[in-house]
């Protein structure tokens, strides 16, 4: 991770009180203690955020840029997840439990960030009350996506699982690499090609 000042300019500050204020109004000594318990990131395409050794709890609101998080089987990188802006990312299985994750979390686009610590959430938690009702409608997102990726990994057909992609998540159509696309799919490479050749021809309904 690097810290490059002037590709921030035009950052706020208050993007993360912006997307917090949205789920339920933060108070101005919320706010302030928000801030100042995070951290602004710029982050080059490629570099890692989060490895499967790390133990550190963090989690990053992606103020401008794409996040990927997948596993590795056998040598092999399974995605199971990409979020772009406005979306806070991190490895939430082993929170709370003080040991290795098996995720890896990568930027692939040039990215900012606001990276704030476990401890200073709970600092947050113990401190505002708002921040308990915006944490628990933050994790009733968590689970929506969690559910709506189990359907789309449980749907039989390699062109169906695409097509619910294109109607779900169209931002990610175009702009992802499609090597990483197939990944989450759970197809070849080859396979998602032949299908979005075909989808040219076959508007998706």
């Amino acid at each position: 991770m690097e810290y490059l000042p002037n590709q921030l300019q035009g950052i706020t500050g208050f993007e993360l009180i912006a997307c917090f204020h949205a789920i339920h109004p933060v108070s101005a000594e919320a706010a302030a203690f928000i801030r100042q318990k995070s951290t602004y990131l710029t982050v080059k395409k490629g570099r890692f955020i989060r490895s499967a050794l790390d133990k550190e709890e963090k989690l990053y609101f992606i103020v401008k840029g794409c996040v990927r998080c997948f596993i590795k089987d056998e040598g092999r990188e399974i995605t199971t997840w990409i979020n772009g802006e406005n979306n806070i990312v991190g490895s939430i299985r082993n929170l709370g439990l003080d040991k290795e994750a098996e995720e890896y979390l990568q930027v692939i686009e040039d990215s900012i960030l606001i990276e704030i610590t476990r401890r200073s959430i709970d600092e947050i938690y113990e401190r505002f009350h708002e921040a308990n009702i915006i944490g628990r409608k933050i994790l009733e997102r968590y689970y929506r996506d969690a559910e709506e990726r189990a359907f789309l990994s449980r749907l039989p057909s390699a062109e169906k699982r695409y097509r619910r992609l294109v109607l779900t998540r169209p931002e990610l159509i175009g702009r992802i690499p499609m090597k990483y696309i197939a990944s989450y799919l759970g197809m070849k490479l080859e396979t998602l090609c032949r299908i979005r050749t075909k989808s040219l021809h076959t508007p998706i309904k």
